[in-house]
């Protein structure tokens, strides 16, 4: 554990880690679905489909009844009525983890800063924080559309590294899936994972990380027994 002897930031996801989502996915796409005249689909298949970006969501949602060339025909359609629906419900059905807030809140009375990176585009997840009450506890916010790249693709990673003045090492990610886990890798971040969230329907014990914890409180408080014994 000596790798978190001496954080000074920490890069939180989203979608899966701090807030369960699901439920309003579900209804955004449902109600696309029904535009296209197709059946609702459930919470289950979404949780396969979240956290590769809201392109990716598409795409799969639609092969689930076209073929490729069918699903390129309708995406622009399907896309726009999906945004259209998402920000309607945005964060009216989606719920905290427990101990967020109080994770959140431990971090902070450690002086570590914070940084929140999801695939999630920034447009949907400013207002969702807002929504929810965690805005106030980070000092920025990166959506998937914030990047050139998103994750499994380590910029936005590197670039709150930059951003923080402060070297990877000193930067642990926290996420719910492989996406988190292989950003983090490539970045040089150490990386510790959730067991509650999504991870595109995979077992989280299959994933490489620095270590599990059951909620991000466990995680500020695992920090704080490292950093103690320096």
């Amino acid at each position: 554990m000596t790798m978190f002897s001496d954080i000074q930031a920490l890069i939180i996801d989203l979608d899966g880690t701090m807030l369960d989502t699901a439920p309003d996915f579900l209804m955004a796409i449902n109600r696309m679905r029904a535009e296209f005249a197709l059946p609702p689909i459930s919470l289950d298949m979404i949780k396969t489909m979240v956290g590769k970006g809201s392109e990716h969501l598409i795409q799969q949602v639609l092969a689930i009844d076209f073929d490729a060339e069918q699903s390129r025909q309708h995406f622009n359609a399907a896309m726009g009525s999906y945004q259209r629906h998402y920000l309607a419900i945005n964060g009216d059905q989606a719920t905290l983890y427990p101990d967020v807030i109080a994770g959140l809140q431990a971090m902070r009375a450690q002086s570590l800063r914070l940084a929140c990176v999801t695939n999630k585009p920034l447009a949907f997840a400013r207002p969702l924080m807002q929504k929810k009450g965690l805005s106030g506890y980070f000092e920025v916010i990166f959506g998937g559309d914030s990047f050139p790249r998103k994750k499994p693709d380590p910029m936005p990673l590197s670039e709150v590294c930059k951003l923080f003045g402060l070297p990877p090492a000193q930067v642990v990610a926290i996420g719910d899936s492989s996406n988190d886990a292989q950003a983090a890798r490539a970045a040089g971040c150490p990386v510790l994972t959730v067991p509650y969230g999504y991870n595109h329907g995979e077992a989280i014990q299959n994933i490489q990380s620095d270590g599990i914890v059951e909620t991000l409180l466990e995680a500020a408080q695992l920090l704080a027994a490292n950093r103690n014994t320096k």
